[in-house]
Parts: C-alpha cells; sequence; structure tokens
C-alpha cells in the first residue's frame, strides 16, 4: 500500500515538471518555463526573513524556482545550522505537492491529510518534509516555485512569516 502511494505520488510530482515541456509548441526543440528573476526571488527571501527578524525570530528563507533547486537563500544573522537544510525541504515540498495537489502551504497539505500517517512513505522522499513553513509562489494559476522558512520556534510561525512575504510580494509576482 506505501509503495503504491508513493508510486502514485512520484508520479504525480514527475508529471508536474513536465507540464511546460508539454506546453511547448508542436515540433519545437526548445522548452521554456517561468520562474521568478532572481532579483524577485531575493526580495522574496529576504522579506520573509525581515518578518520573522520582526517578530524576534532569526530564520534562513529559500526560494525555489520551477526546476526545484535553490534560486535564492538568505539566513538571519543567528540561525541554526540545520534551518539552511529544513527551509529549503519545505519551500521543495511546497512547490512540488503544492502543484501536485493543488495546495498553497505544507501547512494546508497537511491539513488536507497529504504527508501524515496514511502517506508517510511521502517523507522518505529525499528532499520532502512535510512540516509547516513552506509556501507555493504561483501567479494566478501558474506555480513558479516554493518560498521555505526555518528558524522560528514552531512552524506555524515560519509558514506566517513565508506567507506574509508573500502576500506582501505578490502584486510584483503577478496575480
Amino acid at each position: 500500500m506505501k509503495t503504491t502511494i508513493l508510486h502514485s505520488v512520484s508520479l504525480i510530482v514527475a508529471a508536474s515538471f513536465c507540464t511546460a515541456a508539454l506546453a511547448a509548441p508542436s515540433g519545437s526543440n526548445i522548452v521554456t518555463t517561468e520562474k521568478l528573476s532572481w532579483r524577485l526571488a531575493n526580495q522574496l527571501a529576504a522579506e520573509a526573513v525581515g518578518i520573522c527578524e520582526g517578530r524576534g525570530y532569526s530564520v534562513t528563507a529559500t526560494v525555489v524556482d520551477t526546476t526545484g533547486h535553490q534560486q535564492a537563500v538568505v539566513k538571519g544573522d543567528t540561525v541554526p545550522l540545520q534551518s539552511l537544510s529544513v527551509s529549503y525541504r519545505k519551500a521543495y515540498t511546497a512547490y512540488s505537492y503544492g502543484q501536485a495537489f493543488d495546495k498553497t502551504s505544507t501547512g494546508e497539505l497537511i491539513r488536507s491529510g497529504h504527508g501524515g500517517p496514511a502517506d508517510a512513505a511521502l517523507n522518505t522522499i529525499p528532499e520532502v518534509l512535510f512540516v509547516p513553513g513552506g509556501v507555493t509562489i504561483r501567479a494566478g494559476k501558474t506555480v513558479l516555485g516554493g518560498l521555505g522558512v526555518s528558524g522560528a520556534p514552531g512552524g506555524d510561525k515560519d509558514e506566517a512569516c513565508a506567507a506574509g512575504a508573500l502576500a506582501h510580494l505578490q502584486d510584483q509576482i503577478g496575480r
């Protein structure tokens, strides 16, 4: 059962990464994808760190692009070492599974039943972490990446900083 769920979800995620390729004109050998500019990705990560700093938390914020790779990372002044990898994994999970299940955050994924005990096998996939603190970056219905925050005393606080940064910059990203 766990293997079947893991296989099904892996296929969904793989298909979602191929969406841009399917959208290419017939006969074209060139594939284009949309993503945030590096400046806007950096601004988004910095905004999340700044919001958390204003609330008394030192955090790391990571933006992943449509390839699932880090596009921008901003570390607060006194963050613990593990916040770097955790923020990346939250961003990756918000991007890949937010897209696959049409959710806006890792917290929403968990609340909707994804990543919990029935889907525990999902947490064995490298880079995946079903913990609150990641938000899916969208321009309209187009998924452009994920923003993950780690370091505050609780994933709910991380996620609030990520969501606040995204809301603050959504007009620049696109509605």
